[in-house]
């Protein structure tokens, strides 16, 4: 019985620091955006941009042979 008397005390703070370390992530744009960097994962674009790449062609191959 007497340990309620330090785990009640302890566990509402507990709970104040968890409540005030939440609204301080999400005042300082923790929580802005979840959905963005999942898409850019799955638009992720394999292809080599135009003139930057750098493997040669089968065309170019041929060319030196």
């Amino acid at each position: 019985m007497e340990a309620l008397y330090l785990l009640i005390p302890l566990s509402i703070i507990i709970v104040f620091i968890a409540i005030w370390v939440f609204f301080r992530a999400s005042d300082t744009g923790q929580f802005d955006d979840l959905v963005g960097p999942g898409m850019r994962i799955l638009q992720d674009d394999d292809r080599p941009q135009v003139g930057e790449s750098s493997d040669k062609t089968a065309s170019e191959i041929s060319k030196k042979d």
